[in-house]
């Protein structure tokens, strides 16, 4: 066993980011809603409508997305009706974009239907389709066999 599996080995697994994030975004449904707002619908009815989720797991999600600041919700009010809120995708939950797009190509690639994936998502500017490609801080291309994990600041070992 190398030096750097050892230190892998005897570290505290409870100081992780990933399962953190799982915490907060690793269920279904949760992701669900989000690539729902991301594609444009932000009432709880229309979630509800395209979802098919149970409302009362619906309503926990969002109410969950909102406390963690990755979902906001905004005042609105069609003529003659009540005040309503609509939800929408703040900062901290447009930083998940590239994580669903990963999950997204992932998924098209092994398991999308034989006539291909069921969305494209292009850049709005110039319309090409997006790819989701590592990069490292210089600018390279990296595969992800190529990839060097080292402990961090924030590296605790087991106590």
């Amino acid at each position: 066993m190398t030096e750097t599996a050892d230190v892998w080995q005897d570290r505290d697994t409870s100081n992780c980011s990933i399962a953190r994030t799982l915490e907060v975004v690793g269920e279904r449904w949760t992701f669900l809603i989000l690539r729902e707002l991301w594609y444009g619908s932000s009432r709880f009815s229309e979630l509800e409508q395209v979802l098919g989720c149970p409302r009362n797991l619906l309503a926990t999600r969002l109410r969950m997305l909102v406390a963690q600041g990755i979902v906001a919700t905004v005042d609105y009010r069609e003529p003659g009706a009540r005040t309503r809120q609509r939800y929408v995708v703040t900062a901290k939950g447009a930083g998940l974009v590239p994580a669903v797009l990963a999950m997204m190509a992932w998924g098209d690639q092994y398991y999308a239907d034989p006539e291909g994936p069921p969305v494209v998502v292009s850049h709005r500017e110039c319309g090409a389709d997006l790819e989701v490609e590592l990069r490292c801080a210089a600018g390279h291309h990296v595969e992800p066999f190529d990839l060097h994990a080292e402990p961090g600041p924030g590296y605790r070992t087991r106590t």
